[in-house]
């Protein structure tokens, strides 16, 4: 009977530890997406690895840090060769723990757009024709986010912007030399395509509007680019590099004036 008594103690202790455990996780999560909202990345770094040492194996947390590193990334100087190793190494540990969170879910959206994302990151770091490989696994990796369809709309709608930033950044190559490389599928117009369905999914992100007239701009619709990017002055700030795009919009929009 004393045994018995026991079992079910121990059950009931090892069930409240790990419901009190999953409590202090939401909290941390919440607490990091506060500061992510912020800009405020040193934070939320801070609080996302508190997170990974409850739950290491947690695939939300592991695909925020990647996120988080990223950004951190972002903002790091690169005006000399150290400076710019260091942010290449930033980047490639934010691949690391994409790429973690992808084995430990993969059937959940966010951990392959952060892959994605954070490849596409190395890839423009080292050039598109140096690491074909690379672009070509961005790509496949985005394409598997949206097959999948979770996360909510703003994953998804991010999910199919960098999609279409992919086709519009590397169909800027001369196509004969990227076809060589296996590279030869990446296209404007589908570009047009995914930006507009990005913006379907989740309006009033800036950069949507921003990458989407400058695909439109290459095609010489000039018209719906500035509709694009009159658009883009009414957006809230949501991302840390918005205040840059704003000052980038409205040059685009002077410069384009009168065409």
């Amino acid at each position: 009977m004393k045994r018995t008594n026991y079992y079910f103690f121990f059950i009931f202790l090892i069930t409240a530890l790990l419901r009190v455990q999953a409590q202090s996780l939401d909290a941390l999560l919440e607490e990091g997406e506060k500061y992510y909202k912020q800009f405020n990345n040193e934070k939320a770094l801070e609080v996302f690895k508190k997170a990974e040492k409850i739950d290491a194996n947690n695939a939300e947390v592991l695909w925020k840090l990647s996120r988080t590193y990223v950004d951190i990334a972002d903002r790091m100087p690169t005006s000399t060769g150290e400076q710019e190793d260091a942010q290449l190494a930033v980047f490639q540990k934010a691949l690391d723990y994409a790429d973690k969170s992808v084995k430990q879910k993969p059937d959940l959206s966010a951990g392959f757009l952060r892959r994605a994302i954070a490849n596409g990151k190395i890839a423009l770091f080292k050039g598109v024709f140096s690491v074909a490989g690379v672009v070509n696994s961005v790509r496949a990796d985005v394409e598997k986010a949206i097959q999948l369809g979770n996360g909510g709309n703003f994953i998804q709608g991010v999910a199919h912007y960098v999609l279409g930033r992919t086709h519009a950044k590397t169909s800027e190559k001369w196509k004969p030399a990227r076809s060589i490389l296996g590279l030869g599928w990446a296209d404007n117009e589908i570009a047009l395509t995914e930006y507009k369905k990005a913006i379907e999914i989740y309006p009033g992100y800036m950069m949507f509007y921003v990458d989407y007239a400058n695909s439109l701009i290459r095609e010489d619709d000039y018209k719906t680019a500035r509709e694009m990017l009159n658009k883009a002055l009414t957006c809230q700030f949501q991302h840390q590099d918005d205040e840059k795009r704003l000052a980038e919009t409205k040059k685009t929009l002077n410069d384009i004036k009168d065409e």
